[in-house]
């Protein structure tokens, strides 16, 4: 495959991919080598709590080409998902409302961005045929195989990987999803990275309410609270009940701190529109959810990995730090005996009303 029909491919994959709604796109080959390194002194660590997947896969999640043989280089790619201003600061202040991550209340991203890769990827083949381009493979991905996607991105120009260790793009800041596909083809660029720009700013590290944020680059996952209201099956220790305010899933405080997301860019992409009020809503109305409610409003959700029990519980939570009142306690009671891990947060709530006079 010649140079110049190498970058005639590069540029089609461009317009292709602004056409279905993507805002950039690099080329990166796969040497990952020193991102190995740092994740294998986080897990040494022990900073990923019980996320035990984290250690499994051996070096794949650094070696890409032993996700898919004979891989010579990723086409990554990332998408904005803020369909507008977001509210979050007004919510987060507000103790009656529940407060969800951003990314999490419209429409699973994975489905999403797996759909518009495959159609990058039919576009992709169909050039290869017409040029007699033979033996095109790939392998797309989007958060759904053991692969260092931040690094991936940082290394094809798409962001760095800021002091809270969220992929950032100094026109765009941190508000979006990636997604790769992986290929035989020679697509590779150098020197496309964007310098860190993170500079002497501490403001994600001072504003984490957990202070998750050991060091710069460095995050303790068993005191973030995304890790504790989403991947953790267990109760969220007491020392972080308080500081997780409402948050019921997710936090995004590292992401509204940071200064380069005065520049994020909005999308007007219907499934990345908050479904079901889910940007706007009472704690009471979230928590007297039925189980069957739940599973309906979150299908096709990412709120739906929390699953129900964890939902009771981290809404139990938000309610023990609302403000005090006699019609939160019967709320809370009306859950009581689901299960003894949604129990000891229900408990811990109604001490929070009931230790002093309402």
């Amino acid at each position: 495959m010649g140079k110049l029909k190498i970058r005639e491919l590069r540029e089609k994959i461009h317009e292709w991919a602004e056409d279905l709604g993507f805002c950039q796109v690099g080329f990166s080959d796969t040497r990952l080598d020193d991102h190995g390194k740092r994740l294998q002194d986080w897990l040494k660590a022990g900073l990923n709590a019980d996320m035990k997947y984290m250690a499994n896969y051996g070096n794949m999640r650094w070696k890409p080409d032993s996700l898919k043989p004979g891989t010579k280089s990723i086409i990554s790619l990332r998408i904005n998902y803020l369909e507008k201003e977001p509210a979050s600061k007004k919510i987060l202040k507000n103790r009656s409302k529940g407060f969800i991550s951003k990314y999490a209340q419209g429409r699973d991203y994975h489905r999403t961005i797996r759909s518009k890769l495959k159609l990058l990827e039919k576009k992709i083949k169909f050039f290869c045929e017409e040029e007699k381009i033979s033996g095109f493979e790939s392998r797309l991905i989007t958060d759904s195989a053991p692969l260092l996607e931040k690094a991936v991105a940082e290394k094809a120009g798409l962001g760095w990987i800021g002091k809270n260790t969220l992929l950032i793009n100094k026109t765009s800041g941190s508000y979006f999803f990636l997604g790769e596909i992986l290929t035989n083809l020679p697509l590779a660029e150098k020197g496309k990275e964007q310098p860190n720009q993170c500079g002497k700013c501490q403001a994600c590290i001072k504003t984490c309410p957990t202070q998750a944020i050991r060091a710069p680059y460095t995050l303790d996952a068993k005191r973030c609270i995304s890790y504790l209201t989403i991947e953790n099956r267990g109760p969220i220790p007491e020392e972080y009940r308080k500081p997780l305010g409402n948050r019921i899933f997710g936090c995004d405080d590292c992401q509204l701190v940071c200064p380069w997301n005065r520049y994020a860019k909005h999308n007007s992409e219907n499934d990345f529109k908050p479904r079901h009020g889910l940007d706007n809503e009472e704690l009471e109305r979230l928590f007297l959810w039925s189980e069957e409610e739940f599973n309906e409003k979150t299908a096709g959700s990412a709120i739906k990995r929390a699953g129900y029990e964890g939902w009771l519980r981290n809404i139990a939570v938000a309610l023990g730090n609302a403000e005090k009142n006699l019609k939160i306690a019967n709320v809370l009671l009306q859950k009581k005996g689901f299960s003894s891990l949604v129990d000891e947060h229900i408990n811990w709530a109604l001490n929070q009303h009931y230790k002093d006079p309402i």
